[in-house]
């Protein structure tokens, strides 16, 4: 009888283990950059100040357009940008995208930062509205990518608190 309990206790123990092993570690980065979700995107965008460290616009280096800007998320959906006395205002927003179909990429469960200054064309910032797909984020960086479905071409987008 005891031999009994102890098989089946053996088994029922060996079933726990497989079935609680999940088969998405493939992808595992010691710091979990990848695993973060909208929220702590969030949470992490509402603190401090950031500037523009890099920013490939489909394999061109247009980092420079932002030199000197410092950029502020804002709870309240608004994001600000300064640099001196010239001030660019815009609305941002980070959602999980697991719900939507609008990505380029043709991934359906990533998170998205989504960017909007009212600009004109022309204007530099107008290159940076869009649902950029989330890269990794850490209380220092943020690192965005979009894939172009027009032209196919790669955009990078990188802050680094201040």
């Amino acid at each position: 009888m005891k031999t009994k309990i102890t098989s089946i206790l053996i088994i029922i123990m060996y079933v726990a283990v497989v079935t609680s092993c999940s088969g998405d570690d493939d992808n595992n980065n010691d710091d979990n950059q990848n695993n973060i979700n909208a929220n702590q995107t969030t949470e992490i965008a509402q603190t401090g100040t950031w500037r523009i460290t890099q920013f490939i616009d489909s394999g061109d280096d247009e980092t420079s357009d932002f030199n000197g800007f410092v950029f502020t998320f804002n709870s309240n959906g608004t994001v600000i940008t300064n640099r001196g006395e010239l001030s660019v205002s815009g609305t941002w927003s980070v959602n999980d995208s697991s719900n939507s179909s609008d990505d380029d990429d043709g991934s359906s469960d990533d998170v998205d930062f989504n960017l909007f200054f009212n600009v004109p064309e022309t204007n530099d910032f107008e290159d940076l509205n869009d649902d950029w797909d989330l890269v990794s984020a850490t209380n220092l960086k943020i690192e965005l990518i979009d894939i172009s479905g027009g032209n196919g071409g790669t955009d990078n987008l990188v802050f680094e608190k201040i």
